[in-house]
């Protein structure tokens, strides 16, 4: 597919990246011409100098060829305005990436009169996996499929739990409940185990469950899962304001510090169940006199990824107990975050790009079971729910009996409002909603699955 990115920040460098990854025809458009060089000889993609508002602009980029424009600049308003141009100049699908609080409630509206294909909001997708993430405390990762019926969370295992030791097979019978584990990250190793497999203290685990039975494995696996009652968040952003406002009716006490004057009072006017502090968040005395070694949860979301690694790291020494997460925007340096104690890491870019990637492989789509959810759950792994509309040679048939590719697993079948972790003798038919953990890359249709 021809795919024209105008905007190129985080979100518009990570889309670029993992769609020509994945084999697609990629066209920048950015005012910086130093950055688009740079980044269309690293990638390998072209790069058009300009406004990607302009009609001529959008026409050098070839926008009459184009199946796709994806507008990501830092205003919302010219993201807008992108898209529209876009459906004028061409005939192609369009996103925007629309962050201002004050458009939520009118993204329907804006989607339809604009004719967009879809509007990305990162920071709100971001906050809605924190308030996921807040209900499970032990899990440091949840993605969440069939309309938010079954889960695949991450946690990583204890030291003296149950799943020590443990082989995958055995899981089931000694705990007494149905998970499917689907994924183990080992050090740098991502692997998609057998039941042979054996579990270690330390191991990230990935595994399906409806909500009853992750509650139950949980507790049966002697991972610590207490309820959280208040959550101190440092940095005012957009994403603050976000996850603040998701957990305004769930009686979770939220205390908020930012040093902007202006922004705290903003935040007041808009959040009236907040405490909101104006003050440096990075200075150890206010954070003792507001209470963070008694937080349930704490979350260092300003605008510096370094400052929130030291933050989280010195929230961490000061109580341990508490459920961490720390925003970060930049990807590069995934092995070193992943050997620091973060708690749960959140990228609103990478969350962002996931959808999108979605969006353009359900596009590619010709067969009968289009892709409805798309999450990278590890590096080099991801998590696909494909929706069957009508019979292939992939349904009605027991999976034992398929010959799939390596490195997949059919994690979950969800059909008529149940959850089936499914066995070898169970079977795919149309109408299912089907997750499927795979470190292959590029599935666009369950048939995909088949070698």
């Amino acid at each position: 597919m021809k795919i024209i990115i105008a905007g190129i920040g985080k979100v518009g460098i990570t889309l670029a990246e993992r769609l020509n990854a994945e084999g697609h025809d990629i066209t920048l458009i950015d005012k910086d011409a130093a950055t688009l060089r740079t980044v269309a000889d690293r990638i390998d993609v072209m790069g058009v100098e300009g406004n990607g508002v302009s009609y001529q602009v959008q026409m050098e980029a070839g926008i009459r060829q184009a199946d796709l424009l994806i507008a990501t600049t830092n205003s919302d308003e010219q993201n807008m305005l992108c898209c529209l141009m876009a459906r004028k100049a061409g005939d192609c699908h369009t996103i925007a990436r629309i962050r201002d609080p004050e458009y939520v409630k009118e993204v329907q509206f804006l989607r339809e009169e604009l004719n967009m294909s879809m509007i990305i909001n990162p920071e709100r997708e971001a906050a809605l996996e924190v308030s996921r993430l807040i209900k499970y405390p032990s899990a440091i990762k949840i993605d969440s499929f069939a309309k938010g019926r079954v889960d695949l969370m991450k946690l990583v295992i204890p030291e003296n739990s149950e799943l020590d030791g443990c082989k995958v097979f055995e899981v089931n019978t000694k705990l007494r409940c149905r998970v499917l584990i689907c994924i183990v990250e080992r050090g740098e190793e991502v692997l998609i185990p057998d039941g042979s497999f054996e579990l270690h203290a330390g191991d990230r685990l990935s595994f399906v469950a409806d909500h009853k039975q992750a509650q139950d494995f949980f507790k049966k696996a002697h991972v610590q899962n207490n309820s959280i009652r208040s959550i101190l968040l440092i940095g005012g952003g957009k994403m603050t304001y976000y996850v603040a406002k998701t957990l305004e009716e769930t009686g979770i006490s939220v205390k908020i510090i930012e040093r902007d004057f202006k922004t705290c009072q903003f935040l007041s006017e808009v959040l009236p169940k907040a405490t909101i502090i104006n003050g440096d968040g990075t200075d150890q005395q206010l954070l003792l006199d507001e209470g963070i070694e008694q937080c349930g949860a704490i979350a260092t979301f300003t605008g510096i990824d370094e400052e929130n690694i030291m933050l989280s790291l010195y929230a961490g020494s000061l109580n341990p107990k508490a459920k961490m997460l720390t925003k970060i925007n930049r990807i590069g340096f995934d092995n070193v975050i992943r050997s620091m104690n973060l708690g749960s890491v959140i990228n609103p870019q990478l969350i962002s790009a996931d959808r999108i990637v979605t969006y353009v492989r359900a596009m590619q789509n010709s067969m009968g079971s289009n892709i409805e959810t798309l999450f990278q759950v590890a590096p080099c792994a991801e998590a696909l729910e494909f929706r069957v509309e009508r019979e292939s040679e992939v349904t009605d048939i027991e999976l034992q009996q398929l010959t799939l590719k390596p490195g997949l697993l059919v994690a979950c079948i969800y059909r008529g409002g149940k959850v089936v972790i499914p066995g070898g003798q169970d079977s795919i038919r149309p109408g299912d909603s089907v997750v499927i953990v795979t470190t292959q890359r590029g599935l666009n249709d369950l048939t995909d699955i088949l070698r």
